[in-house]
């Protein structure tokens, strides 16, 4: 049998880690992607001590847009799965005063996952097979006043993500969102999080795998708890939606 093979951005991440590790046990290579290749390495070679799996790692800046086609020509292989996890939660009220912290969440969140899965998406249509996951967030919803710049950026990254699945669909090509929640990583380190909804980071990759690999749905929330509470806030009527702290 061929070996397929993932690309994974954003290999640092507590997130990516455990999504390239269920490739990996399943037989997959795969290619580490990060900014940080020294701790990608770490995470690679991590990887492939448990499984035996072909572990590569690369370099890559998301905020780097113009070495997106130059960095996938040098890859040793193909990828037939993508995923994105790339993602920076950033400071909201500093984004408020400093625009050069709200243009980095923004870029971070959106406009670099996006140049870049649409670029994978060509060739993907090129050869008509593969699929794309993008990990967004519940918190692009709706606007709540606590992270707007960051709920803003992932609302924009899971239109984006809607569209191009409406687009490839008819060749074939999954397109997945997933929406983690809250997650146990080092980004939420010292938060108090609901138990319910707090999914741990294998969770989330075993649902980016079954999804984009076994069909499991277009849009995933990790803990199907954010669903219906989702659905909820979003129905609040905006009158009443304008007093409360969210």
């Amino acid at each position: 049998m061929t070996t397929r093979t993932l690309l994974l951005i954003g290999g640092t991440s507590d997130i990516g880690r455990a999504t390239a590790l269920r490739y990996a046990q399943e037989g997959w290579r795969v290619m580490l992607a990060a900014r940080n290749d020294e701790e990608a390495q770490r995470n690679g070679e991590d990887i492939a001590a448990r499984t035996g799996a072909e572990v590569t790692v690369h370099r890559l800046d998301i905020l780097e847009t113009e070495s997106f086609t130059s960095f996938l020509d040098k890859l040793p292989h193909q990828p037939d799965t993508a995923v994105c996890v790339v993602g920076e939660l950033g400071d909201q009220v500093r984004a408020q005063s400093d625009p050069d912290h709200a243009r980095l969440l923004l870029r971070t969140n959106f406009e670099g996952p996006a140049l870049l899965l649409g670029i994978l998406a060509e060739r993907f249509l090129e050869r008509r097979s593969g699929a794309i996951v993008g990990v967004s967030s519940v918190a692009g919803d709706r606007g709540r006043a606590s992270n707007y710049l960051y709920g803003a950026a992932k609302a924009g990254f899971t239109a984006f993500l809607s569209g191009l699945r409406n687009r490839l669909a008819p060749e074939g090509i999954r397109v997945v969102t997933v929406k983690p929640g809250f997650v146990r990583t080092q980004m939420t380190a010292g938060m108090k999080l609901p138990p319910l909804l707090t999914a741990e980071p294998q969770e989330v990759g075993a649902a980016i795998y079954e999804a984009a690999e076994r069909g499991r749905g277009d849009v995933i929330y990790v803990r199907r708890l954010w669903r219906p509470v989702m659905m909820a806030i979003r129905f609040i009527p905006e009158p009443l939606f304008k007093r409360l702290k969210l």
